[in-house]
């Protein structure tokens, strides 16, 4: 028998009322609603819809929020932290120096997120996907962008340290300035990416991606050198 659908619209929400409708298992929709500094830690939210809504420092700490989906949410320092996120749907939210930490992220994707400032520590990221995304100065270390093809993703002084970017294309985006100490470019596709102010730490990480020339000569000069 399918969950009945709740939709809240407008509403501020508390815990307590989401606990009352959760305890007939309802599906809920929330709709233009504020949940700004709301704690809904913990919570069975899976499947649930969240519409333009306030986020703000809401905490969704260990909720299960499994093939959840977000539309035009703002939720600037939303705290995730070891949610179950697994499948969910974000798009076109502001999510500004949201903590992901130990967060399961497994076939996740956003589209069209602003994720500046965002820290995706230790995160479970397999599947995970990223489109027309700001990601400037998020922490994202370590993660895995083995041969996927980034587009439209700006990581511009992000801390990409130990990434693996690997056989990766990138259309279109921006490296300009981001911290890649022990990330992996080999055989990387770079060409439509803005390299601008990028440090090479260790050459062989480049070892067989494509550049273009202008982007040749840009680096040769951050070394110091000028081109004859």
């Amino acid at each position: 028998m399918p969950r009945p659908t709740v939709t809240l619209s407008n509403e501020t929400i508390t815990r307590d009322r989401i606990e009352q409708l959760l305890a007939d298992d309802a599906l809920l929709v929330f709709d233009a609603c504020d949940l700004e500094g709301a704690d809904l830690s913990r919570l069975n939210l899976q499947e649930c819809v969240f519409q333009h809504c306030a986020l703000a420092e809401a905490s969704f700490y260990a909720a299960n929020l499994a093939r959840t989906r977000w539309q035009r949410c703002r939720g600037g320092h939303a705290d995730f932290e070891s949610a179950d996120l697994v499948d969910a749907r974000f798009e076109g939210c502001d999510l500004n120096n949201a903590s992901w930490r130990r967060t399961k992220l497994a076939s996740a994707a956003f589209r069209g997120c602003k994720l500046t400032g965002a820290r995706f520590e230790e995160v479970g990221q397999l599947g995970l996907s990223f489109e027309d995304c700001l990601l400037v100065g998020a922490d994202l270390r370590r993660m895995s962008f083995r041969k996927a093809r980034l587009n439209g993703l700006d990581f511009s002084e992000a801390d990409l340290a130990g990434c693996d970017f690997r056989d990766a294309v990138f259309e279109g985006g921006s490296l300009r300035d981001a911290h890649i100490k022990d990330a992996r470019f080999e055989h990387a596709d770079l060409r439509e990416a803005d390299l601008g102010g990028l440090k090479l730490p260790n050459a062989k990480l480049f070892a067989g991606a494509t550049i273009s020339p202008r982007q040749a000569a840009e680096l040769v000069r951050t070394m110091g050198l000028n081109v004859g």
